[in-house]
């Protein structure tokens, strides 16, 4: 090999080692210039979503039509009402053990932790019958917290859901 292509050879190397460097820092900048950028949000995306998902077309039977779901809402409502959870149990601890310690727990939504005589006390001076109606009927409180009707689970009756007030309350005494 001559001294001439010697030459042209490290020349041609070295500006393709350039070359290289600078795709690497131009890749590197762009990198950090989109992660610093901020994202656009469209403050109409939740709108667009529910259009989306929503039925294409309702239908309207007139009064006819409004008796008919009520019947049917009042089916399930005697059905659901039919199926009592957890054998018809009315121990408290069994009760907290299958559907209460998810968000009595780890204190989910607000959710009182058991056991927890600071954050149960203001509860406990309102009453247990106020607990009670609460657990029942479901109850949003003024700072966030949420307690859904009978625990999430409709098949609860009133003795089983008063039985589990009941008991929560007694372990924060």
């Amino acid at each position: 090999m001559t001294k001439s292509d010697q030459s042209f050879l490290r020349q041609f190397s070295l500006l393709i080692a350039g070359l290289s460097l600078l795709t690497v820092a131009l890749i590197s900048m762009a990198a950090w210039i989109y992660a610093n950028e901020p994202k656009e949000t469209d403050p109409h995306v939740a709108q667009q979503v529910a259009d989306r998902i929503a039925p294409v077309a309702g239908v309207y039977a007139g009064n006819t039509g409004r008796a008919a779901m009520e019947a049917a809402q009042e089916a399930a409502a005697k059905a659901a009402a039919a199926q009592v959870a957890y054998g018809g149990t009315t121990d408290g601890k069994t009760i907290y053990d299958n559907l209460c310690h998810s968000c009595h727990t780890a204190g989910v939504a607000g959710a009182p932790k058991l056991g927890d005589k600071a954050a149960w006390g203001p509860r406990i001076a309102e009453g247990l019958d106020t607990l009670i109606k609460h657990a029942t009927e479901g109850y949003k409180g003024p700072d966030g917290n949420m307690m859904p009707a009978r625990g999430g689970n409709p098949s609860l009756n009133d003795a089983q859901v008063k039985a589990a007030v009941t008991w929560i309350v007694g372990q924060a005494k």
